[in-house]
């Protein structure tokens, strides 16, 4: 129980609740102090709104984004209130003003963020209204507080510089193991292998977010800290996690010929397992060594493993004979050495963190590695683009702006009590998506009823001030903490710390607890309704968007791996980022069937062709990725124009299935003739086979190895045209069922 609360107090979450609670509380606390209670408070409301935008990045951004967030939300917090006393006016600029405010999504994470927080501003203007010289003064108190959370989160970021990326490591270790975890629970014998890859495919959607982070900090601050040891340390680790995803990505095995091959010896594939549990275990030994900040100790000896593999294999080709065996002892051999590139780059984390790594060359490569980076850039000519109702960016801020408009005109013609909560309500809970607005909508409302009530029994028993006081900042501190990872116990928590807020402030507990509860269901109920009317965000409108782009990042990764094939030399800088553009765009797929799975029954249009779609296209990407990792580590000859044929086809076939889904001409694509395929098949068996042969520096054991892994990539060649023409009849059907989509 205590290491749970040691490492929830040491997790990024809370650091970052921990920012925004000290930035809010000190302010009251120094201006209440004086006398000047409303001061305070107005500046750590600028504090609360400006911490959303203070997300994963270098410094240089981070400190422009939270002064220009700041600035945003004073500036909209004074239009609001000078324009409020002209009715006729009002009501349109503050149509406009929303939807601007929204329409900020557009430039990507950080100004989504930057858009909510400006809503949140406008949204609880209305607590406080002002006229005049006053209305100034509390937009100034509000930018104040948003540069004072400046300083704070500074403040944070140089007492432990690198505690956020240790962090981030230690969970994409953590997610590598599991990663791995899930490759060794494939080899038992009565695994579900469907689910269990779909949940491989799940946690990429994860991996490919702690990624991102990773680069967007450890790339961007290299030009402020290029030279210190520990960046460079976590970037070796960071590139190494990579490489082992990759390599467990193109390393696949076929379970039910290994497990019908060794039904007589079960005990050389336990033993493979065994092995594959071990990376595992390590890797998750790993992650909590570097999340506890101490130094590791390897516990697993992985050396012996891999000898107790090698043995299990000599003990089988003893018992069968060097001829029978043959077969075998060559597939165990091939999953032997996947392991032992597994282990070797496992140690290369290992030697990071128990050893001081000073010397690794990034001399010259600044400039590639910043490639990788999302670029940081807004034209006014993106928004624009954006003003269609072709864009859900647009139709969303529309969504957005009618159902604030409809909650605050509610709130006026009704008696509620305070209007901004029904529109406060609104602003957190509605989402792009149908699904999340649903499961945050049944969150707020019984977590505002949980947290009213357990609040209001607290008040009611606790008369004390100054310990309502600490209870109120602790439920400020652990709510924010859960908003990320659970909006349930985030908003229950909240709740509480309102309520005892107002605890301090008034004697009327009850009233406001049922007015809170009240339009937290009013606002609740307009977002859901919103969702579920306004042109509605149905995933299966955008899944054709989703598979396109995930079919041509897989056939860009291919081209790049033919180019590389033909031209040989140094891996150039835009495979790698074909690469990653590839484990991207499967992992955005995946995440739009998450979101389709969660919407209603009716609106799950094409959900099964979705999934198998999605499955091809990550069985591609890790046959692909196989290819590239072979022709990367054997000495190959050049590509032979059976090679390229090949290759060729599954390209044609992969543009196929894009021209399909853009709902081009395809005609073209159905009268071309691939009867050549089956003889440049045989071609490369051929050319293959007769170079090992004729090749005299090679012994029998190693001209035997040579040719089993020729024929090993002739079967992946196999293996993609085949998935490739099942991509192009998926996406047919897939189209036939919806020919709007």
């Amino acid at each position: 129980m205590f290491d749970r609360i040691v490492k929830f107090t040491d997790s990024t979450s809370f650091i970052n609740a921990s920012k925004v609670t000290f930035a809010s509380v000190v302010p009251v606390l120094f201006f209440n102090f004086l006398g000047y209670f409303e001061i305070g408070f107005t500046i750590a409301l600028g504090a609360f709104y400006t911490y959303p935008s203070d997300i994963p990045s270098n410094l240089k951004h981070k400190i422009k984004g939270i002064i220009v967030t700041a600035f945003i939300v004073s500036a909209v917090n004074l239009l609001v209130n000078l324009v409020y006393p002209f009715p006729w006016l009002f009501y349109p600029f503050l149509v406009i003003m929303l939807f601007l405010s929204s329409m900020l999504s557009v430039y990507g994470q950080r100004a989504t963020m930057v858009s909510f927080s400006a809503l949140l501003s406008i949204s609880l203007s209305f607590a406080h209204l002002h006229e005049g010289w006053e209305a100034v003064l509390y937009s100034g108190y509000i930018f104040a507080g948003g540069l004072f959370y400046l300083v704070v989160s500074l403040a944070f970021h140089y007492i432990k510089p690198h505690r956020y990326v240790e962090l981030q490591i230690a969970e994409g270790i953590r997610l590598t193991a599991k990663y791995l975890k899930f490759r060794g629970d494939l080899w038992n014998p009565d695994a579900d292998r469907k689910k269990i890859i779909e949940k491989q495919l799940h946690l990429q959607v994860e991996l490919n977010q702690i990624h991102e982070n990773l680069r967007q900090v450890l790339i961007g601050n290299r030009a402020t800290s290029g030279n210190s040891s520990q960046n460079r340390k976590m970037l070796i680790v960071f590139i190494t996690l990579v490489e082992i995803q990759e390599l467990a990505l193109s390393t696949s095995f076929d379970h039910d010929k290994l497990h019908k091959k060794f039904s007589d010896h079960p005990e050389v594939l336990l033993s493979y397992q065994n092995l594959a549990y071990k990376l595992a275990s390590t890797l998750k030994k790993l992650s909590k060594s570097v999340h506890k900040a101490v130094k590791y100790i390897s516990i697993n000896d992985l050396k012996k493993e891999l000898d107790a593999l090698q043995h299990a294999i000599d003990a089988y080709q003893n018992n069968l004979g060097r001829i029978e065996a043959s077969e075998g002892v060559w597939m165990l051999t091939n999953m032997l050495k996947y392991a032992k590139n597994q282990v070797e780059k496992i140690k290369i984390v290992e030697m990071a963190f128990s050893l001081a790594i000073n010397s690794y060359d990034f001399k010259d490569k600044d400039k590639e590695l910043e490639k990788f980076l999302t670029p940081q850039y807004y034209p006014l000519r993106t928004l624009i683009e954006n003003f269609s109702y072709s864009s859900t960016f647009f139709r969303h801020s529309l969504r957005l702006t009618i159902t604030i408009m409809v909650g605050f005109i509610i709130g006026k013609l009704l008696p509620f009590q305070n209007v901004y909560w029904i529109l406060l309500t609104i602003v957190v809970i509605m989402r792009p998506g149908y699904g999340l607005t649903k499961e945050r909508s049944y969150n707020r409302v019984f977590g505002t009823i949980l947290g009213g009530l357990i609040a209001f029994g607290i008040v009611s028993l606790v008369h004390n001030h100054v310990a309502i006081s600490i209870f109120a900042i602790f439920c400020m501190l652990t709510g924010i903490s859960f908003t990320q990872t659970n909006y349930k116990i985030s908003t229950t928590l909240v709740t509480m710390y309102v309520v005892f807020v107002y605890g301090i402030l008034t004697p009327n507990i009850l009233e406001v607890i049922q007015f809170r509860i009240l339009d937290s269901l009013v606002g609740a109920t307009l977002a859901f309704l919103a969702n579920y009317y306004l042109w509605p965000a149905w995933e299966f409108l955008n899944a054709s968007s989703f598979l396109e782009k995930s079919i041509e990042a897989n056939k860009n990764y291919l081209r790049e791996i033919a180019e590389y094939y033909n031209k040989k030399g140094t891996l150039p800088t835009s495979y790698r980022l074909a690469r990653k553009n590839a484990f991207i765009e499967i992992g955005n797929l995946m995440t739009s069937f998450q979101r389709m799975v969660q919407e209603p029954k009716s609106k799950q249009k094409q959900l099964p062709q979705i999934n198998k779609l999605a499955v091809l296209n990550h069985s591609l990407l890790s046959s692909a990725a196989s290819l590239g990792t072979y022709i990367q580590s054997h000495k190959t000859t050049s590509a032979s124009e059976s090679f390229n044929f090949v290759i060729g086809i599954v390209i044609y076939n992969l543009n196929h299935s894009i021209a399909i889904l853009r709902h081009e001409n395809t005609s073209i694509y159905e009268e071309v003739n691939k009867d050549n395929l089956a003889f440049h098949f045989e071609e490369l068996k051929r050319k293959n086979f007769s170079r090992l042969k004729n090749d005299d520096e090679l012994d029998e054991n190693e001209r035997e190895v040579k040719m089993q892994e020729a024929q090993l990539v002739i079967e992946q060649l196999i293996w993609m045209t085949n998935l490739s023409d099942k991509i192009v009849l998926i996406t047919k059907e897939f189209i036939k069922q919806n020919p709007d989509n």
